[in-house]
């Protein structure tokens, strides 16, 4: 049976053992177990304390989030906890390995915590659109004050273990064996609970810095600001009342659209970095090999050694590779000035980094990634010679971002090692990872690719081999879109705000200049040859690259910028966009944002539901995972299918039939009916 609590003795401290691999997570069946033993210990006259411990890897690592749509079953966690603390007994919470959300909850109802080296403890809820229901946010502001918790709670921080003592959310940190210093600490008198402490006190001004700041990271969601709320009554009423109004909060928002949609992703997520089932073994990661010192390459660089591994960076031109050694360590300082890195780990990650010219130092290592121009033939070029290098078992991969794996591996005498793995950038910051197998890629190669990316702290997908793959894919088709717009009256600003006040961080305009428009430029000029005489082709992209406006590294694009980078709307690109509508006889008109909005996310939807129809991606979750981790769609939507599928039925597919309509008469109409995407059976 699943979620047991075993009773184990130890003298006169009952040890109530959560053992429900493989996290423990607090399930209704470990409640009913948790609630049953504690009773126990309480009638009986032997015991006089009781630790919580937990079997296996962790103490609790949070709620089993799969029963969070329905109504959840008692006893919930608040009648475990008041248990807890009504008991007359002296309780104490071991932890290790993870004691996250109710886990954490659940050691907060104890007298005092303590926690094994290298326990990750903390209130992730925020992070899944509700805030913590079981006195989280009542209690941890009693241990580290209003405006630490405010931090801690609205971002979901995870804290280690010795730093979490020093905030004071734990009491004392194992030196030796946690079991035995937890029943030590169990048998000390006096009884602490943290719901009867008092706040500490705090200049108000601190308080709400704290909640300004908190609420602006948190782009004023309702969750975060009613976190924020929570935690500023505490103090001013009585505590159960406290209790009482956080309890209420949470049934509220755990069941309004955007928990769900949150719950959604993280589910998604959880799949996606599993991949296809193939059976595949990963091959070794020891050490990375990357060849090309751009921007690209010394963040994929920078990536591996601020993830522990030595890095080998080899470029045949000196200012590239002095450029990386620049970029490179100005970047470990600023991480370590922020904390990121402890100074040691700074040090090692400079340590571990090689550059050189001599292709054949890559031949040490087990991961090599290619990062060089965005040419076939280059590449071609390029896995030839690293195929020559290259160890037996060692995974070559390419970091291209639309072309075809299969002619890549196929320059190589081991086609079955290669796979494309596409970083976005900067690679060192952006969380998502494509995996993109070949025809000849081997199960083991593709094991070992989603490896890379779970080694490197990334979310992969794994992709198929078509052009763009999953992201570039749906993105190329929201910025044509964006760019029909233009030509038909709308400014880049309004397109871009229009947008940005949908959730997306950037509009697509601010992102054309901010990765540089020579970049598409010349993707469009390779691809001019088989272009489609039917479809439909915006050329104000290509007047502005004309002009030498490539975006923020010539100080003008779609828009121009001063020093500070800072981005202004511009006459002279606003010009060159009525000279372009001016050849077409476009009479410009006023799109409104509405107009904007639905039509852009309605060509982006209708290109997602063709990437599932061709299975360039497996499931519409991959979808979502890929846009919200790689592109800056609104996580509290769910991704952009989840989003669609929230949508009315009617008025979706009247706005994809219309935006397929704009892109010509070759383009394709997704089933989006018989994908399951419109009218979806999770519509809230």
């Amino acid at each position: 049976m699943s979620g047991k609590v075993h009773l184990e003795r130890d003298g006169a401290v009952a040890v109530l053992v959560i053992d429900n691999p493989p996290v423990n997570a607090g399930s209704a069946a470990v409640r009913r177990a948790l609630l049953a033993r504690i009773a126990e210990v309480e009638a009986d006259p032997a015991l006089t304390a009781g630790v919580l411990i937990g079997a296996g890897k962790s103490f609790i690592a949070g709620s089993d989030l799969r029963e969070f749509d329905l109504p959840l079953a008692d006893p919930q966690l608040p009648q475990v906890i008041a248990a807890l603390e009504g008991s007359a007994k002296r309780w104490v919470a071991a932890l290790h390995g993870a004691a996250l959300g109710g886990g954490y909850e659940l050691a907060l109802g104890a007298d005092a915590r303590i926690a094994a080296p290298g326990t990750v403890l903390g209130l992730p809820e925020c992070g899944l659109g509700i805030i913590p229901g079981a006195g989280g946010t009542q209690k941890l502001p009693r241990l580290v004050g209003r405006s630490r918790a405010i931090a801690l709670i609205c971002g979901g921080t995870r804290v280690g273990a010795a730093e979490a003592l020093e905030l004071g959310m734990i009491d004392a940190l194992a030196a030796g064996d946690l079991r035995a210093e937890a029943v030590a600490l169990a048998l000390a008198s006096g009884k602490r609970r943290a719901i009867e402490r008092d706040v500490p006190e705090e200049p108000g001004a601190e308080i709400e810095a704290a909640a300004r700041k908190a609420a602006a990271k948190g782009r004023q969601r309702p969750h975060i600001l009613e976190a924020i709320a929570q935690v500023r009554a505490v103090g001013q009423q009585p505590a159960a009342e406290g209790l009482a109004a956080e309890r209420a909060a949470f049934e509220h928002l755990r069941l309004q659209p955007e928990a769900r949609a949150l719950r959604h992703i993280f589910f998604a997520e959880r799949e996606a970095s599993r991949g296809a089932a193939t059976g595949g073994t990963p091959g070794p990661i020891r050490g990375f090999g990357v060849l090309g010192a751009g921007t690209m390459g010394a963040g994929i660089a920078l990536a591996a050694l601020q993830a522990g591994y030595p890095v080998v960076l080899v470029d045949s031109d000196p200012a590239a590779l002095d450029r990386a050694r620049k970029r490179i360590g100005d970047e470990i300082g600023r991480s370590a000035v922020a904390g990121r890195l402890t100074g040691e780990a700074a040090e090692a990650a400079r340590a571990a980094l090689t550059l050189t010219d001599e292709m054949a130092r890559l031949g040490e290592a087990d991961v090599l990634i290619e990062a060089v121009i965005e040419d076939l033939e280059v590449k071609r070029q390029v896995f030839a010679r690293l195929d020559s290098v290259a160890k037996p078992g060692a995974l070559l991969a390419t970091n291209t971002s639309y072309l075809d794996i299969d002619p890549i591996a196929a320059a190589t005498g081991r086609p079955e090692a290669v796979v494309g793995l596409h970083f976005f950038s900067p690679a060192h910051v952006m969380k998502l990872l494509e995996v993109v197998p070949g025809r000849s890629s081997s199960s083991e190669a593709v094991a070992t690719g989603l490896a890379v990316a779970r080694a490197l702290g990334k979310q992969p997908v794994q992709a198929g081999n078509a052009f763009g793959f999953i992201g570039n894919r749906i993105y190329a088709a929201y910025r044509a879109a964006s760019e029909f717009l233009l030509e038909e009256g709308a400014l880049p600003q309004e397109v871009d705000a229009a947008l940005e006040g949908f959730g997306l961080a950037m509009g697509p305009f601010a992102v054309a200049d901010l990765s540089g428009l020579d970049i598409a430029w010349r993707m469009r000029q390779q691809q001019a040859p088989q272009r489609d005489p039917r479809a439909r082709y915006v050329e104000i992209p290509d007047l502005l690259c004309a002009a030498g406006r490539l975006g923020r590294k010539t100080g003008a694009g779609y828009y121009r910028y001063d020093e500070a980078g800072k981005r202004q709307p511009d006459p002279a690109a606003e010009a060159l966009i009525a000279e372009a509508r001016a050849r077409k006889g476009v009479i410009p008109r006023v799109l409104a944002p509405e107009e904007i909005r639905s039509r852009v996310l309605a060509a982006l939807v209708n290109e997602a539901g063709l990437v599932l129809e061709e299975g360039v991606a497996a499931r519409p979750g991959d979808v979502d995972v890929v846009l919200v981790n790689g592109y800056g769609f609104p996580r509290w939507t769910g991704g952009p299918l989840h989003w669609a599928g929230q949508q009315d039925p009617a008025r979706l597919a009247a706005d994809c039939a219309r935006a397929v309509a704009d892109f010509g008469p070759q383009k394709k109409a997704a089933d989006l009916a018989g994908l399951r995407i419109l009218a979806s059976a999770d519509k809230a």
